[in-house]
């Protein structure tokens, strides 16, 4: 993939950090707080056919580009309005420092909580 132009970051995300608190009951329970705004490129990569609950499912992944930046990792999910995107993998795709290509899947409302 090629460096993405900085006009066509148009779509503003803010990056959700997770904490983890204790539940009371020796476990822990995990939400997301918001992070820094980030500026990127959304588009369709692909349909991942899976099985959750006993029936077939197709997630939908997108591939989002951004301006790089360190530690972005799995743990984390982007916010965009009320759409919220689980980050599968990021990487800079061509070790330049300049872009960094996300692997995101929507999560949908009830998974977000």
């Amino acid at each position: 993939m090629t460096h993405t132009p900085i006009g066509a970051r148009r779509r503003r995300f803010v990056l959700e950090m997770p904490l983890d608190a204790p539940d009371g009951f020796g476990g822990s329970l995990r939400r997301y707080v918001a992070g820094p705004v980030v500026w990127g490129s959304l588009e369709r990569a692909e349909t991942d056919a899976r099985r959750r609950n006993g029936r077939g499912d197709a997630a939908v992944v997108y591939r989002l580009a951004l301006r790089w930046r360190a530690g972005v990792s799995p743990e984390m999910r982007l916010a965009a309005g009320p759409r919220r995107f689980a980050i599968r993998s990021a990487a800079d795709p061509d070790g330049g420092r300049r872009d960094l290509v996300c692997e995101v899947e929507e999560i949908s409302p009830g998974e977000a909580a």
